[in-house]
């Protein structure tokens, strides 16, 4: 767990957070990676581009997930584990919070060969759709 955001979660803590509390998950990929990869299935989940397709922070950040959160406990997904860690840490510097990481992503590092979806959300079986 880290010091500087609520800490991390696997993908099924993550979905169990969201599942059993009023939690939302926000997936902060790419509105390309939304479309073309496929979201995860839940009641609660948001969408909030961390960076855009061009690798350019989005300076709303901070105050759209607050707008989509309100009070509620935040968990953060992106497409390995690692934007959403500085997702989270932003959030939790701004005050908002608290704010989790999902461990892994949506569908985790690339292997040996330079290919996804060994780990991650969608690798563990839980539910997903086509964005």
């Amino acid at each position: 767990m880290s010091g500087d955001y609520a800490g991390d979660l696997t993908p099924q803590q993550a979905w169990d957070l969201v599942h059993d509390t009023d939690a939302v998950l926000v997936d902060v990929r790419t509105e390309a990676e939304w479309r073309f990869v496929g979201v995860p299935a839940l009641e609660r989940l948001g969408r909030v581009e961390w960076v855009d397709t061009a690798g350019q922070r989005n300076a709303g950040f901070v105050e759209q997930v607050r707008r989509l959160a309100g009070q509620r406990a935040v968990v953060l997904l992106c497409r390995s584990g690692q934007r959403s860690v500085a997702a989270a840490e932003a959030l939790t510097a701004a005050g908002a919070g608290p704010a989790w990481n999902v461990l892994d992503g949506f569908e985790g590092g690339l292997d040996e060969h330079g290919h996804r979806g060994a780990a991650g959300w969608r690798a563990v079986g839980l539910p997903w759709t086509q964005g």
